[in-house]
């Protein structure tokens, strides 16, 4: 009972954790550029990332089994990975604004968890037969994490497409000093748009707005590219260690079930993205749209065929 109590603990203080931190980064990006938010953006994650990692660890020892055998262990494990794709990023690419997508992600995951699924799902339970084999911890783990960096890789290819689509080369004096809130959020530059009104400096202050622009299109298209070629390696690996997991338990390598078929579709989406991209050379929008159509492929791979209720991976349904 004392392991019990400390999951829900340790499950609701990481919730909160993250709660608070999503909060900082949205606080930070409308508002406010302040080096005190980044610490403590930086700090709330680390905290949080520890602390579902010692739920995890303490699941497993309960349970004594490696905790990925319901949909309620992997989506904690969701949202470990987010926040493990969040710490990385951040310490190669030094930039915070990643935590504006990556905080409410994990943020969701751990919520859909903890409180979207009812306290029978949540219980440990003994592993079925299926999921009594050392490949478990393989197959299932490179699955979940190449979900994490999949999903945030594609959420930047979203943010992208709508930045791209909504970007314009040529302002009128007419939009751009009706509209001056826009240039603020863009420019950081409010006062100096509101005191000149030539057409000079208006002018000067748009190419400013639009080279702004145009340097974080190209951002989230160079780190959407490099979280997705993180994550296509480890869906693929999680793919085959399935198809041999799925030989030994079932006779068969692959059998069509409702998960194979989507997570070869997934599969497929992010090949035709790379492929795309580094043959032909598609950038921006066109890559962007591709990588999109993934975020929800992934989500229907991942929780959609749950709602179907059949299949050979029946452990982890909703119904």
């Amino acid at each position: 009972m004392t392991f019990t109590i400390s999951e829900q603990i340790l499950a609701h203080i990481s919730f909160f954790i993250l709660f608070i931190v999503t909060v900082i980064f949205w606080v930070k990006f409308i508002y406010m550029n302040n080096k005190t938010l980044n610490i403590f953006g930086k700090i709330g994650m680390i905290i949080a990332f520890l602390f579902i990692t010692i739920f995890l660890l303490a699941r497993w020892i309960i349970s004594k089994h490696f905790p990925l055998s319901n949909l309620y262990e992997s989506s904690m494990f969701l949202s470990w990975g987010l926040t493990l794709i969040h710490l990385i990023v951040e310490s190669k690419s030094k930039n915070s604004w990643l935590g504006i997508i990556t905080a409410p992600s994990a943020m969701l995951a751990h919520g859909f968890a903890t409180l979207g699924l009812p306290r029978e799902m949540q219980q440990s339970l003994p592993l079925v037969p299926a999921l009594q084999s050392h490949w478990l911890m393989m197959h299932v783990t490179t699955m979940i994490l190449s979900y994490s960096a999949l999903l945030c890789g594609s959420l930047l290819a979203i943010v992208l497409w709508i930045i791209a689509a909504t970007k314009q080369k040529n302002f009128s004096l007419i939009k751009y000093h009706t509209n001056p809130f826009f240039n603020y959020i863009i420019s950081k530059d409010y006062s100096k748009i509101i005191s000149n009104n030539t057409y000079y400096e208006s002018r000067k202050s748009l190419c400013f707005i639009n080279f702004r622009k145009w340097q974080l299109i190209n951002k989230l298209d160079n780190y959407s590219y490099r979280i997705i070629s993180f994550g296509f390696p480890l869906l693929t690996i999680g793919i085959l260690s399935g198809a041999v997991w799925a030989n030994e338990a079932w006779g068969s390598y692959w059998n069509w079930d409702p998960k194979e078929t989507w997570a070869l579709i997934t599969w497929l989406v992010f090949a035709i993205y790379l492929h795309t991209r580094m043959i032909i050379g598609w950038r921006m929008k066109q890559s962007a749209l591709i990588a999109s159509s993934g975020f929800f492929i992934i989500w229907i791979c991942y929780l959609g065929v749950n709602l179907l209720g059949k299949g050979l991976h029946s452990y982890g349904w909703l119904l």
